[in-house]
């Protein structure tokens, strides 16, 4: 059974974002302030990704722990209400997420995922020295 009730469970998920969020502002002001300029959210691209960095041809998703299942995380658990809802919902993006992977791949992209855990203050300057570190690698 839900803690919520259903009118509070339904705000709660209203305010969820698909951009914009916390995790991906936070990528964001890193890249900006290192020089990097980007796009955001191409739709031509396979799972228009959060941030593309066009000149180095990388797209940058920034996952949610939860939204794309984050295995081993401690952030990512199975609800226990409407658990075979949800296990569908997360599997389907998972695949959806190794699809739209290949797909940039195979036309030429390289892919960056980051994970909203990743961005805890106390991990944060490491994953992002070390994602963005793949992309200066690769530099044209």
């Amino acid at each position: 059974m839900d803690v919520h009730t259903r009118e509070q469970r339904h705000y709660n998920m209203s305010k969820i974002r698909s951009k914009d969020t916390k995790p991906e502002l936070i990528v964001r002001k890193y890249l900006w302030e290192k020089g990097y300029r980007y796009r955001l959210q191409r739709k031509d691209l396979p799972g228009k990704p959060d941030i593309i960095l066009t000149r180095y041809r990388f797209a940058i998703f920034v996952n949610g722990c939860f939204w794309h299942m984050h295995n081993g995380c401690k952030y990512f658990v199975w609800p226990k209400t409407n658990a075979e809802f949800w296990k569908e919902k997360i599997s389907q993006n998972v695949q959806r997420d190794t699809k739209n992977y290949e797909l940039l791949k195979k036309s030429g992209w390289n892919a960056i995922i980051i994970w909203e855990c990743e961005l805890k203050k106390e991990h944060r300057e490491n994953t992002l020295k070390n994602r963005i570190r793949k992309v200066k690698v690769v530099d044209l």
